[in-house]
């Protein structure tokens, strides 16, 4: 992606390039915080409720001290003028970092949110059904809890970072990330899918997978379009076994995995999904 010009710290409007913490800040010492992902397309955040929804649980969850003015509304506000500044109104992947100010592990100088707002352009097809299936495999080195903190898109990346490495070592295009069971919770960007007979199943977030809101929304409306979906424990045999594999973002909608070890899959399924409900969010 190319380099934004502007970005957006706290409301004001600065140089992409600007400095803008200070080495005692708790966010850059202990990963703490969280941020979202959106997608922006012709002035409008898709699923805007569910990222606003998660993010301000997670919030709550991180016991953050919310000021009076730090609202939806205003982040969506800033959020849209952001990528009209940068010129990417027309589509374009924002990401919305809060962090925690200054201040040592047991004295933060306060407990008010911070936040910092990027934004990126995309075309068209950054968007579209990837034609080339992925090949992914499973990230051998660490493992998710499944306790609460496990389903916020937390700043603390550190074993998705590192699975990122890992399949671009390998030459994967994904990898997917275990759990403290010895089955699987997401990848290192998406949540997991797979097809056997006709339904579709994920892992549900008490198997320690981010609360993806794009998840979410394919959970709620994949019932009524016709496709049987169930939340159940996956494990790699699992996928071994199934039909078709595909992930879930914000930004990309849905992803088509094509191979895992020795399976490979076909996409009629997810195919029919994505024309049948993720092109309908546009």
């Amino acid at each position: 992606m190319n380099s934004p010009a502007w970005i957006d710290h706290n409301g004001a409007l600065l140089s992409a390039d600007s400095g803008i913490l200070k080495a005692a800040n708790r966010g850059f010492h202990y990963g703490d915080g969280l941020f979202e992902t959106l997608l922006v397309r012709n002035g409008r955040i898709r699923l805007r409720d569910a990222h606003f929804d998660r993010l301000f649980a997670g919030i709550s969850q991180l016991r953050y001290v919310i000021p009076i003015h730090f609202t939806r509304e205003n982040l969506e506000v800033s959020i849209l003028q952001l990528c009209e500044q940068n010129g990417h109104i027309p589509l374009a992947h924002v990401r919305l970092t809060i962090y925690r100010g200054d201040g040592g592990l047991y004295d933060p100088e306060d407990l008010h949110p911070r936040y910092l707002i990027e934004s990126w352009a995309l075309g068209p097809a950054d968007i579209e059904q990837n034609e080339k299936g992925l090949t992914v495999d499973i990230y051998p080195d660490g493992i998710k809890s499944c306790d609460r903190l496990a389903n916020i898109k937390s700043n603390n990346f550190l074993i998705y970072a590192l699975a990122a490495l890992y399949a671009k070592e390998y030459g994967l295009d994904d990898c997917l990330v275990g759990n403290s069971h010895g089955r699987l919770a997401d990848s290192t960007i998406a949540n997991l899918f797979y097809c056997k007979d006709g339904k579709v199943y994920t892992p549900p977030l008490s198997e320690g997978c981010v609360a993806g809101v794009m998840r979410r929304f394919l959970l709620s409306t994949l019932p009524d379009a016709g496709f049987p979906v169930h939340e159940r424990p996956v494990t790699a045999e699992d996928l071994l076994d199934a039909d078709e594999v595909f992930l879930s973002n914000a930004i990309r909608g849905i992803r088509w995995v094509q191979t895992f070890r020795k399976s490979r899959y076909a996409r009629d399924l997810s195919q029919a999904i994505h024309h049948q409900l993720i092109k309908a969010l546009r």
